[in-house]
């Protein structure tokens, strides 16, 4: 197979990003590497971000050094496929070599004798990065290990498995993003409790033990380093007002609101609480996202993107939520696939995007692409949002607190529990006729709960 080099490079992680600084490797040269496995940290103006490989190959080259800040697209290792295991490279027609037919003698004559082929040799399992940083960290040598993972690939139940059966000794581990964290933070590693998997150390146990005031000296010494904190919130404004004073010089957009009756959707999802454990019940934000989600299948010209002066249509809905940070400011990942899931995994998906998004470990993949945005500012007491489309989408959603109001139903008046969702879209794409459907097809889906539960897969 001819060598198959390609750059890995600075990936764009938003509409809103034209650099980034590469924080730290999570591979070395001579590494296999699967497409999806995370290969570097990258440091942009709002957070930083795991960021995954496009491809699978081998690591050749590394071209930019940690701490560097460089342009989108500029390249930073060079991988091949050329060495790859079988697996990461691209298929090809299986050759079997033909049988040894081997002839008995003419006094008894029988049936040809067929010998097997050699059996080909197992492949060595294929490991990512962070199972190779765990099987150092562990000092356990992966061709020992037998893989159970697809294709035999190593998991880190083997390599546990594995250190558990050469000795009995504790491991000491932390991730990578925790140990950068607590070098700005200078927090002395040896005295943090690790409440990860296994006592390992992650970047809230950092942060905790950065919040306990340190013993005073006797002649404390004042520093001038500077406020990071402050600096990261301020780059962060200065890169979203580009994209917003962007959006709004470039976007025509067009504003719709209703007020949406959720009595009988609130109600539903208490009785459907009451039958899970309590980590597991579901936030009524969860039956805002399902039913937009359905409005998106149901109106697809306000789920996707516009490009060169044409509507791109989505292609499955990859739900934008706009999570606000603790230091400051906001981000907004998205769920891959939220169409082919129920309310149940919807929520799971929702819950585990804002920890991560709060705590440092957004994954490139979940920072573009997104096809439509939700942004729900009623858990702070705003009434109504009318929020400024991500480019290039031509949508976003916002929802707002949830109240209850003299209301008339069948010509009876009573109280009722409603809540007022919002439409921004871009006029380029659609009209407000468009919109309107849209809106009226998120009232449809609250107003019928059982189909926001499962999903469609």
């Amino acid at each position: 197979m001819a060598d198959e080099s390609f750059d890995f490079t600075m990936p764009s992680l938003g509409a809103d990003m034209d650099e980034g600084k590469l924080v730290e490797w999570l591979v070395k040269p001579g590494d296999v590497v699967a497409k999806g496995d995370i290969v570097a940290v990258v440091d942009t103006a709002k957070a930083a971000i795991e960021v995954e490989s496009f491809r699978g190959g081998v690591v050749e080259r590394l071209l930019v050094e940690p701490g560097t800040t460089v342009a989108v697209g500029t390249p930073l290792a060079t991988l091949s496929a050329r060495g790859a295991p079988a697996e990461l490279r691209p298929s090809a027609p299986e050759i079997v070599p033909e049988p040894e037919i081997v002839p008995e003698p003419a006094a008894a004559p029988r049936r040809p004798v067929v010998e097997p082929a050699p059996a080909p040799q197992r492949p060595v399992p294929a490991a990512g990065p962070l199972i190779r940083k765990l099987a150092a960290g562990l000092d356990v040598d992966l061709r020992a290990v037998r893989g159970s993972g697809h294709r035999g690939a190593i998991t880190r139940a083997d390599v546990k498995m594995a250190a558990d059966a050469r000795s009995a000794r504790p491991s000491y581990r932390i991730s990578p993003y925790a140990r950068r964290l607590a070098d700005e933070l200078g927090v002395d590693l040896a005295a943090v409790h690790g409440t990860g998997r296994d006592g390992a150390i992650r970047s809230d146990d950092v942060r905790a033990a950065a919040s306990v005031p340190p013993v005073p000296t006797a002649q404390p010494v004042k520093t001038t380093a500077p406020d990071t904190a402050a600096q990261k919130a301020a780059a962060m404004r200065q890169v979203t007002a580009r994209l917003m004073a962007r959006s709004k010089r470039e976007i025509p957009h067009y504003y719709l609101s209703t007020t949406v009756d959720v009595t009988d959707a609130l109600a539903w999802l208490r009785g459907r609480n009451r039958e899970l454990p309590v980590p597991e019940r579901i936030l009524p934000a969860a039956l805002f996202l399902r039913a937009t989600t359905l409005a998106a299948l149901r109106v697809p010209a306000l789920n996707g993107y516009w490009v060169d002066d044409h509507f791109v249509d989505g292609e499955g809905v990859k739900l934008g939520v706009a999570v606000s940070l603790r230091g400051g400011g906001l981000v907004t990942p998205a769920i891959a696939n939220a169409h082919e899931l129920g309310l149940a995994e919807l929520m799971t998906a929702l819950r585990d995007l804002a920890t991560r998004a709060r705590s440092g470990r957004l994954r490139g993949s979940e920072m573009t692409g997104g096809t439509i945005t939700v942004t729900n500012l009623g858990d702070l007491g705003v009434d109504a949002v009318y929020g400024v489309i991500f480019p290039p989408q031509v949508a976003l959603v916002g929802v707002g607190k949830v109240v209850s109001r003299p209301w008339a139903v069948d010509g009876l008046l009573g109280v009722r529990t409603v809540t007022t969702l919002t439409l921004s879209a871009d006029h380029r794409a659609t009209d407000g006729n468009t919109g309107a459907r849209f809106l009226d097809a998120i009232d449809q889906a609250l107003h019928q709960p059982d189909m926001l539960w499962e999903g469609s897969r």
